[in-house]
């Protein structure tokens, strides 16, 4: 699956979408170990140097983007809809830290 092709207007209307782009379980694991990396960085950032929050693109998006490219072979909704896909990546976690997806 694609972007689609008509622009969604709402979080409701793109998060059927995101998950669509999510469905083979290495893409979802490899997005659940991103999001789940960036908590213990961003209190490294706090409690020892800021420059940890450097890393916090990589981490997050490089687990993300390796289970786009090399798993599910399609192109990240970040580069369209930055801000649901993020929102999208915490909302997939919480689902699936509490078994619901």
């Amino acid at each position: 699956m694609s972007l689609p092709e008509q622009p969604c207007h709402s979080f409701s209307e793109f998060w059927p979408f995101y998950l669509a782009e999510h469905q083979h379980p290495i893409n979802r694991w490899l997005h659940f170990i991103g999001t789940a990396l960036l908590f213990p960085v961003l209190a490294l950032g706090f409690t020892h140097s800021f420059l940890w929050w450097l890393a916090l693109p990589f981490i997050g998006y490089g687990f993300a983007w390796t289970g786009h490219f090399l798993v599910e072979h399609n192109r990240p909704a970040t580069f369209r809809y930055p801000l649901w896909s993020l929102l999208g990546d915490f909302r997939m976690f919480a689902l699936m830290l509490t078994g619901k997806l």
